[in-house]
């Protein structure tokens, strides 16, 4: 039906491109690394099936002065009509690409085959021939200079080798390792223009004798040939805004450049100085200049730094909606890019909310208040003894000291929560690996008043389940050391968190010996502290099923275990599934942990937590049209805790129980991408659940109830 109405925009005499195909005769050669010189393709589909973008263009009408035939037009896609001098461009470029990827006498034909009054498909067919080999490489280096210098520098990298199959991608490869090479080695004025290559087969041979060559430098067409000059720094000067100053002290310039003085050129240092004043909150632009010392092979490097201004102040108001209950919040903050003329970064914020709370019978005051500071200081280097210079400029490194106090006042409660760390982060130069270390990191939670009706329904009822509640509600310290490591690379992310408390306090209160409460821990200023240890592992794949469609993975597990002076973890340290990011089937804090099961199946958002998670996550990710994306997904893990609470029948982590406890859950989403920013909606259906009553909630997929088992989900940003 779509393919109908679409064709009445076809042109008489014209045909729609129904389908293309890439036949070729070689298995050896990746099919894929020539699709993309087909010029003219089919109108995408749905999910490989549906060409749903095709019949929302054939839904507009022929009159473009009304707004929806406009809009249908422009979310939808315009029939794609075969053209013979595109496919004709096709034939020559995919001859081409073949041809460089070995095979010389590589043939292409394209055949057309007619579906109904005005459609056709088109199927180029490959004939590869027979594959050419390098027989031999030589090198016809001109300058002296540089055949010397290669010859001392030995293995560079070159992946050219006798006996390989013929691929003239490898040889512009070695033209950019080896003018990269010569500048980042002081041939200020060497480009891969200088580098040629000539290839000679024998008749009737496969064999091809390959010849490098580079040639002697020349300014222009018209200047003779010369050797390639070979330039060192003479000076490294720094200027700045239109006062000529750089604001910046002259340490901090110095560090942050990579171009010395007496050093040869190499433009991978001139990189590493952009890099570096660039991460710098500071500055501005760089602009950096070399100009040539007359008569000599000297340069004088000219720095430009511009800097912004260094105070801002930012206002934020904030509408909130928690439960119904309408609130409102306004944040205040100032920000000193420069403190001390060094580009670190000082910021101070206020923020204040206030909310009117209702339903709520037996408590005195119905509503909420929270008063909030935080401060911060950031240095974008490292801050620390005992380090070497090398390993400070080969980091793009920020070291923070953080403290913020904040007071909520609840008609249930009072909390005060007092914070402070010393934290560290750093980079790769390529910025593929990154770093964070949390040094000490303190966080103490002071509840000087709690309601007494809240006590009796909550805290002191003994017939709830509220031992894991009563533990977050009470006074506690955290100082905890935590460090972490994350990867990204082409198609795949990896992350790693650990993080340890308690155990700087324990080793003290044992030698010291501590007081103890009356649950035989041991106390600080009379608070128990917490003292656990928790590991995070996250890993992320993407692979590429087409121009702009993938298929994703991912695996997460967290493993947290509270000891010594803890048996329970802290409620913000433990771990909770479903939801957007984890098991879509169910909602937020819905599952788990293990086979538990709240009241009436209803959400138990404090005994719904454990100390271990798994997350296991495949998501298929298409583009529909316009700027609408589309899922499918199967999601499935859980939550267990490591020891046996009595408030968590049925949570407790089992070798043995384990893996008939994962639930599973599968769905569809849709996405809005804006360039910049996401706009996620997943709904997902329960497809095993282990938390059950009777067997079709067990195995919902087979007995699918939309009330029972579907969950929807609005996000912002990717699951993974």
């Amino acid at each position: 039906m779509t393919s109908c109405s679409a064709s009445r925009f076809i042109p008489e005499g014209m045909y729609m491109l129904d389908k293309v195909e890439l036949e070729i005769d070689n298995k050896a050669v990746d099919v894929s690394l020539l699709e993309p010189y087909i010029r003219q393709k089919e109108n995408s589909k749905w999910f490989s099936a549906l060409k749903v973008p095709l019949g929302t263009y054939a839904l507009a009408g022929a009159d473009t002065t009304k707004w929806i035939n406009r809009t249908l037009r422009k979310m939808g896609e315009s029939p794609v009509v075969y053209d013979t001098l595109q496919a004709q461009l096709t034939c020559d470029d995919l001859s081409i690409a073949v041809g460089n990827m070995g095979y010389l006498n590589a043939k292409v034909d394209v055949e057309t085959r007619l579906k109904g009054k005005n459609k056709l498909s088109l199927i180029y067919h490959v004939t590869t021939g027979k594959p050419f080999f390098v027989h031999s490489i030589r090198h016809d280096i001109q300058d002296d200079s540089i055949a010397a210098f290669l010859k001392n520098v030995g293995n560079y990298g070159s992946k050219l080798r006798d006996g390989k199959l013929f691929n003239v991608n490898e040889l512009d490869e070695e033209r950019k390792l080896i003018t990269s090479l010569l500048m980042d080695n002081g041939y200020y004025h060497f480009n891969k223009d200088f580098i040629t290559f000539s290839v000679d087969s024998a008749r009737g041979s496969q064999l091809l004798d390959v010849t490098m060559h580079i040639h002697k430098y020349r300014e222009d067409n018209n200047s003779s040939a010369m050797l390639h000059p070979r330039y060192s720094i003479r000076s490294v000067n720094f200027s700045g805004g239109d006062d000529g100053g750089t604001h910046l002290r002259n340490s901090v310039l110095k560090e942050n450049t990579w171009i010395e003085e007496g050093r040869l050129f190499s433009s991978r240092d001139l990189q590493r100085t952009y890099n570096s004043f660039g991460k710098l909150p500071a500055v501005k632009y760089t602009s950096i200049r070399f100009q040539e010392v007359p008569d000599t092979d000297m340069l004088d490097c000219n720095i430009h730094v511009s800097t912004n201004k260094p105070n801002s102040i930012s206002f934020q108001p904030e509408g909130t909606n928690t439960a119904g209950d309408f609130g409102a919040a306004v944040s205040v903050m100032y920000e000193n890019r420069n403190m001390f003329r060094g580009a670190e970064t000082f910021s101070v914020r206020l923020r204040g909310a206030f909310e009117a709370i209702t339903g709520l019978e037996g408590y005195q005051n119905q509503d909420y208040e929270e008063y909030s500071v935080e401060s911060k200081l950031s240095f974008p280097r490292f801050v620390a003894p005992f380090l070497r210079s090398s390993f400070r400029k080969n980091s793009s490194a920020s070291s923070e000291l953080a403290v913020s106090y904040n007071m909520q006042n609840r008609p249930e409660f009072h909390r005060r929560v007092f914070s402070s760390a010393w934290r560290y982060r750093w980079s790769n130069l390529k910025r593929t690996k990154s770093y964070k270390f949390d040094l000490i990191d303190l966080n103490y939670i002071y509840m000087p008043w709690i309601s007494s009706t809240f006590k009796e329904e909550y805290l002191d009822n003994a017939g709830n389940r509220n031992a894991i509640l009563r533990y977050n509600y009470e006074d506690l310290f955290i100082m905890k050391i935590g460090f972490g490591y994350s990867y990204t690379g082409d198609g795949e992310a990896c992350r790693i968190n650990v993080e340890t408390a308690g155990n700087v306090l324990n080793g003290l209160s044992r030698i010291a010996d501590f007081s103890r409460n009356g649950d035989g821990q041991y106390t600080l200023f009379n608070i128990a502290y917490a003292q656990y240890v928790k590991a995070d592992f996250d890993y992320t794949k993407v692979i590429k099923t087409g121009a702009l469609s993938n298929i994703a993975f991912h695996i997460g597990i967290g493993v947290a275990y509270p000891y010594g002076n803890s048996s329970v973890l802290p409620f913000e340290k433990r771990y909770f599934s479903g939801g957007a990011n984890s098991v879509r089937g169910w909602n937020v804090r819905g599952l788990g942990p293990g086979r538990f099961r709240g009241v009436d199946g209803a959400i138990d958002f404090i005994n719904q937590t454990g100390d271990v998670k798994l997350d296991l996550n495949m998501e298929y990710r298409v583009p529909l049209f316009w700027k609408i994306y589309g899922a499918a997904f199967v999601d499935a893990g859980n939550i267990w805790t490591l020891r046996k609470y009595e408030e968590q029948p049925g949570g407790e982590f089992d070798f043995g129980e384990f893996y008939k406890q994962i639930a599973v859950a599968y769905g569809i989403g849709l996405r809005l991408n804006f360039d910049y920013f996401i706009l996620r909606f997943d709904m997902g259906m329960k497809a095993i659940n282990p938390a059950y009553e009777t067997r079709d909630e067990h195995y919902a997929i087979v007995h699918p109830k939309f009330s029972r088992d579907s969950a929807f989900h609005f996000a912002v940003g990717l699951p993974f």
